[in-house]
């Protein structure tokens, strides 16, 4: 892992939302208008559904912007953590989202609503062709940035409910069983339930500084502590500064030597750190059995990077 390949990510994830954003933007606006000509609530629902998330595809986009800014006096990591409030947000949206379509669902349930069947199908297929499109713009970025994985849970949301509607649509053509919206209407909102459940707990753990899913301080501890001239270590935190992007500080103890000397042990640990556990940024501060006693400087035995 490198700076320039999360650099090359976020500019990846950049086109991808825009394209995302412009292709959901035009099927708002054509389920709105498909919707009105047709009566079909559901059309108009699902229209509604998708300027929540135009308005959360801009969030997301603004944010990555943001995320490339540099750092500066006093925001010295950066604008990083931009991403992981938007990402909170968008869960927050998700689970408002489901909790909307549940009492719609209920609603629907005691008061079936007549619709167009019709119109609705191929407005409904129109729809799930734009959020194909969308879903597999954004599928690779969605595994290495929280931030738009946020995004692209809202378009997994959009596939799902015009699968639903097409498939809704064509129950009620042919049978003119109108509960059949209600029902799907509750399995989407599972679905996105459970999606943003899990977008809320990852992001909330970031910006807590929780250690990153799959990386244990005590796996690391023991990792360093078995690479040759380190004797013990202690205060050791890891923690994200952003999706894919990880920290580490360490108190790391040693012989007494001079800071020239240690240089080589620096290097094995930032490349062990690297390359096994995928931590960018790390602050080692070497400490020698005699400092107790006041016998070596902070000069000769602290170091970072």
């Amino acid at each position: 892992m490198s700076h320039g390949h999360n650099h090359n990510n976020r500019v990846g994830s950049l086109k991808g939302l825009k394209w995302t954003l412009a292709l959901t933007a035009l099927l708002m606006i054509v389920e709105f208008i498909g919707g009105w000509l047709s009566g079909s609530l559901a059309l108009i629902s699902d229209a509604g559904h998708m300027l929540t998330d135009v308005l959360a595809l801009g969030l997301s986009l603004l944010a990555i912007r943001f995320a490339t800014a540099p750092a500066n006096a006093k925001k010295t990591y950066g604008f990083y953590r931009l991403e992981i409030l938007a990402a909170l947000l968008n869960g927050v949206t998700l689970i408002l989202l489901s909790g909307y379509i549940f009492y719609q669902a209920w609603q629907r349930f005691s008061s079936p609503t007549e619709i167009k069947s019709g119109l609705m199908i191929i407005v409904a297929l129109a729809g799930l062709a734009v959020n194909l499109a969308g879903f597999f713009i954004l599928r690779a970025s969605s595994k290495e940035n929280l931030n738009v994985r946020g995004a692209f849970l809202h378009v997994v949301g959009d596939l799902l409910s015009s699968a639903a509607v097409v498939i809704g649509g064509l129950v009620i053509r042919f049978t003119g069983w109108l509960m059949i919206d209600p029902i799907l209407s509750v399995l989407i909102g599972v679905m996105i339930l459970k999606g943003a459940y899990s977008l809320v707990k990852e992001s909330v753990d970031i910006l807590l500084e929780a250690a990153p899913e799959g990386m244990e301080s005590r796996e690391i501890e023991k990792a360093l502590t078995g690479i040759k001239g380190i004797k013990a270590v202690h205060h050791l935190h890891v923690w994200s500064l952003s999706s894919g992007i990880h920290a580490l500080s360490a108190h790391v103890q040693i012989d007494d030597q001079m800071t020239s000397q240690s240089d080589a042990l620096l290097s094995e640990i930032q490349e062990l750190l690297e390359h096994k556990f995928g931590v960018l940024h790390t602050t080692i501060q070497f400490e020698c059995a005699e400092c107790a006693d006041m016998t070596c400087s902070p000069v000769n035995c602290g170091a970072h990077k």
